[in-house]
C-alpha cells in the first residue's frame, strides 16, 4: 500500500470535508479516488505550493553563486567607510559573497533593532549599521551574496545581564584568559536568544545564518565540576559529561535549523578544524559528524597559523598549501561517510601570525591566499571563506584557479 507514503497528500484532500476517521478499506478507496482524480504528482505539486505560500519573503533576490567566495565583515566596517572598499574588492574580483556580524563576539546586536521589534527591549543593539535593509539592498544590486554571522555561545553581554544563564565562578560570572564569559548551552533560553535573532536576520534578507562559537568555552573539561550552572533537561541524560556537551550542541544546531525552515535561509556552523582530527573534541562538545549532519555548510577553521605540528607539518604556517590539502583530505574523508553530507566551505587566513616567532611564520599575501585556495581545489573544494579581523584583504589574488 502506498497510503503512508502518501499520507501528507490524504490530510490535504481530507480537510476538504472528508471523514476525520478512516478505516482501512476507506483509506483504499480514498487513495484510489485520489490517483485517479488527481495523480499522486499534482497533489504533491499543489502541497509544495501550499507550503511556499507561508515562507516568509524579504524582498530582496538573490541567486547562490556559482561557489561560494567570500570574505568576513564587522559591523563596523558595513556600516561605515570600509564598506566601499569591500564592494569594490567584490566588483573586481572573484570574490562574491560577504559574512557579516549581525551579533557580534561580544554579544552586541550590530544594529538597533525596530521599535517594534521583539529584540528592542534586549537592549543590546549598537548603532555600527545604521540601515541594514540599504545595506542588503546595495548587495542585491551587486550581486553579492549576504551570509549573517551570528556569535552564540560566547556573550559577555548576556552573560552580565544574566547571570543565572551563565557559568558562576562563586559569586562571579566565569571569564577566561581574554576576560570573556560564555552563556550555557545547556539552557532552552539561550538557544531562544540566538535563533531569534537569526529569525530577524532571516527577516532582512541575509541567505544564509552563520553560527559561531557553537561550542562550551575552551578548556571547559577542566573547571564542569567547579563553576556553577544548570543542566536543565540534560540533568536527567544518561551520558558523561563529555557527551552530554556534544549532545547540547548538536540539539542547538538541529533546533536552531527547524526553527529557521520558514525563513528560506540555509544554515551554517563554524567549527574547530582540529574537531574532524578527533571522534569529538572533548572539552567545547562540538563533534564534527553530528554537527554537520544538522547543517547545509560546514565551515571547518583551518587557518595554518593555528595548528601545531599535525600531519606531519612541523610548522604548519610556513607551508600553507600542505597543510590545507592534507586537512581537505581528512574532511573529505569524514563527510563521505555521511548519508547527506553539507557543502564544505572552509576559513581560510589571509593575516600574519607573528605572534608565532621569528622562523615560524610567514607573511601572508597574494602566494600564500592562493596557496591555500589550490590546497582545497586539488581536493575538490571549491567553496571558502577569507578571514582578516580588520576586513584588510591581500591585493592581487587569483581567487578562481
Amino acid at each position: 500500500m502506498k497510503i503512508m507514503k502518501w499520507l501528507p497528500a490524504m490530510m490535504l484532500i481530507a480537510a476538504f470535508a472528508l471523514p476525520t476517521a478512516v478505516n482501512a478499506e476507506d483509506a483504499e478507496k480514498l487513495e484510489d479516488f485520489a490517483e485517479r482524480t488527481y495523480g499522486f504528482d499534482r497533489i504533491e505539486e499543489e502541497i509544495l505550493t501550499m507550503t511556499k505560500l507561508f515562507r516568509f519573503e524579504s524582498g530582496l533576490e538573490f541567486e547562490y553563486p556559482d561557489a561560494v567566495r567570500g570574505v568576513y565583515v564587522t559591523g563596523h566596517s558595513a556600516g561605515g567607510e570600509r564598506f566601499s572598499y569591500l564592494t569594490d574588492l567584490l566588483d573586481k574580483t572573484d570574490l562574491n559573497a560577504m559574512v557579516i556580524d549581525i551579533k557580534d563576539d561580544f554579544g552586541n546586536l550590530t544594529y538597533e533593532p525596530a521599535d517594534d521589534s521583539p529584540l528592542k527591549p534586549l537592549g543590546i543593539g549598537k548603532p555600527y549599521i545604521s540601515d541594514p535593509q540599504k545595506m542588503l539592498k546595495t548587495l542585491e544590486e551587486k550581486k553579492i551574496y549576504p551570509i549573517g554571522r551570528v556569535v552564540v555561545f560566547k556573550d559577555s553581554v548576556l552573560a552580565e545581564k544574566r547571570p543565572e544563564l551563565s557559568f558562576m565562578d562563586g559569586n562571579s560570572v566565569w571569564k577566561n584568559g581574554r576576560g570573556e564569559s560564555f552563556v550555557n548551552p545547556f539552557m532552552k533560553e539561550v538557544w531562544d536568544h540566538n535563533v531569534n535573532i537569526a529569525i530577524e536576520a532571516a527577516k532582512m534578507g541575509f541567505q544564509e545564518i552563520q553560527f559561531d562559537y557553537v561550542r562550551f568555552p575552551e578548556g571547559f573539561e577542566n573547571r564542569h565540576d567547579t563553576l556553577k550552572y544548570t543542566y536543565e533537561s540534560y540533568a536527567e541524560s544518561e551520558f558523561d559529561p563529555v557527551q552530554r556537551r556534544v549532545e547540547a550542541v548538536t540539539d542547538f544546531v538541529k533546533y536552531a535549523r527547524e526553527q529557521l525552515k520558514p525563513y528560506g535561509v540555509q544554515v551554517s556552523v563554524d567549527i574547530f578544524g582540529y574537531a574532524a582530527t578527533l571522534p569529538e573534541a572533548p572539552g567545547i562538545g562540538q563533534n564534527f559528524s553530528k554537527i554537520s549532519e544538522n547543517v547545509d555548510v560546514i565551515s571547518s577553521m583551518i587557518y595554518p597559523s593555528h595548528w601545531t605540528s599535525y600531519f606531519g607539518i612541523e610548522k604548519p604556517d610556513l607551508e600553507p598549501y600542505k597543510l590545507i590539502a592534507e586537512y581537505a583530505k581528512l574532511e573529505n574523508t569524514k563527510l563521505a561517510e555521511l548519508e547527506t553530507p553539507p557543502v564544505s566551505r572552509p576559513w581560510i587566513q589571509d593575516f600574519s601570525a607573528p605572534w608565532l616567532g621569528s622562523g615560524n611564520y610567514l607573511k601572508y599575501g597574494k602566494a600564500e591566499v592562493e596557496a591555500q585556495i589550490k590546497g582545497l581545489k586539488d581536493n575538490g573544494i571549491d567553496e571558502y571563506l577569507l578571514w582578516n579581523a580588520a576586513n584588510k584583504y591581500s591585493a592581487g589574488v587569483n581567487y578562481k584557479p
